[in-house]
């Protein structure tokens, strides 16, 4: 019976001591290159290098050391069969029954600060991918690891059984095909960000995963939450949860809402949201104050709210916040005295997000739809140009003031969308209608008595003079939207009847 043979590569040698002497103690040949040969050298074991078996020395400061016919064809010749067989004998090519190798660290290294592209590019893996893919190809006869994980696992079976199991060596191979493809995504992501390639004829995305939910929109629907590579910081996906139990996938879509509604503002804010939507967004000399604020603006749907603020929760504000039902609070930081409030509530969860007021971010926005995607950029702009005053009124300066802060939450908020506030405070939030006026009119309905001498924002123009009739009724003084319908004139004729101050920004944020 033939002498089986492992070829082992490995750039994490994590393990791969343990595991090449339980192979050796087994009888395995081992045949391995470079740095990972060395280091077995150096514990004891026996060890074939990579130029004995090609006859050929590694070359190119590495680059070339495996890509030989004595090392694929070791690999991929089918063993049953009878012309393989046949060639082999006569081409010297002896069998190799296991390849166990991972790849240079592209990821870790585009992830470094300063990093050169030259850097990059030669931790580019080509031999690698070009072994792991070959024994993938013929699992049925190779074993294939790419994963120190699975080092216990196939060595009990060998111990068990005398080889890995079919089901193992294909599961093993589908793990090959998995991380050489996100390699390569990697790879592909970081060419097109570095040379600005926009809309390339075939996207692929790639992104690890972060966690597995509890379940997903409702209890019956499985789902996972996965993090794309870069671009972390300041975003959900890079969070510390700090206390409470796991995030659910609702928590995490209306986190991410709040989250994105709060990069619009710099002084301390405080973001209530509820199903993704703003419900009360308020801004103050201190954070205490903004929750306030916040909390003032809709009682009634920060209930089981979701709370995004943008300076570390201290003491004062972690009193305010403690009497309510909260299911998740982000914050660039939590005081001590803050923590020791706000930990006493079992299930309240706690994240930190570092930067939480980054907003430059490159990477495009996407949403699935059945058997497709769309993607598109991120909306990153607040106005485009110089504001247009389009009404007899000016507003006044405190007017205009509460006009941009009810813009940044419109922008935010699901079309149609309107958004009322007053002293840097959301009095009325209407998402999510089919009709601008039914938006109008619930934030209206919500607001009550405190929208008398608000500021209304809509995200798109008004096709009617029918919300600025029903703004005057509630007591609404200005109006900031984007204009361009063909009935612009209505609404300004209107305005101007009312004594209310329009203002036009030329661009819509339509938020679907």
């Amino acid at each position: 019976m033939r002498t089986k043979r492992a070829l082992i590569s490995v750039f994490d040698k994590s393990g791969i001591v343990d595991f090449a002497k339980s192979l050796n103690s087994m009888g395995w040949e081992i045949i391995s290159t470079g740095g990972t040969s060395k280091k077995l050298k150096e514990e004891g074991l026996q060890v074939k290098d990579i130029s004995d078996l090609t006859q050929f020395p590694e070359c190119f400061d590495g680059r070339v050391k495996t890509l030989h016919p004595n090392v694929e064809g070791g690999i991929l010749a089918i063993r049953d069969n009878e012309k393989h067989k046949q060639q082999m004998a006569e081409l010297g090519i002896e069998p190799i029954d296991m390849v166990v190798c991972n790849l240079y660290p592209f990821k870790e290294t585009i992830l470094k600060a300063g990093v050169s592209h030259e850097e990059i590019i030669e931790n580019i893996d080509i031999g690698g991918p070009t072994m792991i893919r070959a024994a993938a190809k013929n699992y049925p006869f190779v074993t294939v690891i790419t994963d120190p994980e699975d080092y216990t696992k196939v060595i009990e079976e060998i111990q068990a059984h005398g080889d890995t199991s079919l089901e193992t060596k294909e599961l093993l191979a589908a793990k090959v095909f998995i991380h050489t493809s996100h390699y390569d995504a990697l790879i592909a992501n970081y060419f097109s960000k570095r040379l600005n390639i926009q809309s390339p004829k075939t996207l692929t995305l790639t992104f690890e995963k972060k966690q597995d939910l509890r379940y997903g929109e409702n209890p019956h629907q499985s789902a996972t939450f996965y993090t794309q590579i870069q671009e972390t910081e300041g975003t959900l996906t890079g969070a510390v949860q700090l206390h409470g139990k796991e995030l659910s996938y609702n928590n995490i879509g209306d986190t991410d809402g709040a989250l994105e509604t709060l990069k619009e503002f710099e002084e301390p804010t405080v973001v209530a949201a509820k199903h993704a939507n703003p419900c009360g967004v308020g801004s103050a000399a201190t954070l205490a104050e903004a929750f306030k604020k916040a909390y003032e603006a809709d009682p009634v749907s920060i209930f089981g709210g979701i709370i995004a603020v943008n300076r570390e929760v201290d003491k004062a504000t972690a009193e305010v916040m403690s009497p309510i039902f909260l299911e998740v609070i982000v914050a660039p930081s939590f005081s001590e005295e803050a923590l020791a409030i706000l930990t006493k509530k079992k299930n309240l969860r706690l994240l930190q997000v570092s930067n939480i007021s980054k907003r430059d971010y490159t990477s495009p926005k996407a949403k699935t739809v059945l058997g497709g995607l769309l993607i598109q950029d991120m909306d990153q702009q607040l106005l485009d140009g110089e504001l247009k005053y389009v009404t007899n009124r000016c507003p006044s300066e405190k007017e205009l003031e509460d006009l941009l802060f009810a813009w940044k939450v419109v922008k935010h908020t699901k079309s149609n969308a309107i958004a009322i506030a007053k002293d840097k405070c959301t009095t009325g939030v209407g998402p999510g209608q089919v009709s601008r006026i039914w938006a109008l009119e619930n934030a209206i309905r919500q607001g009550g008595e405190r929208i008398a001498g608000s500021v209304m924002a809509s995200d798109a123009f008004f096709p009617f003079a029918d919300c600025v009739e029903a703004a005057h009724k509630a007591g609404i003084t200005a109006i900031i939207q984007p204009g361009g319908s063909i009935h612009d004139q209505d609404s300004i004729d209107a305005a101007n009847k009312y004594n209310i101050a329009m203002i036009f920004t030329g661009m819509r944020h339509f938020k679907h």
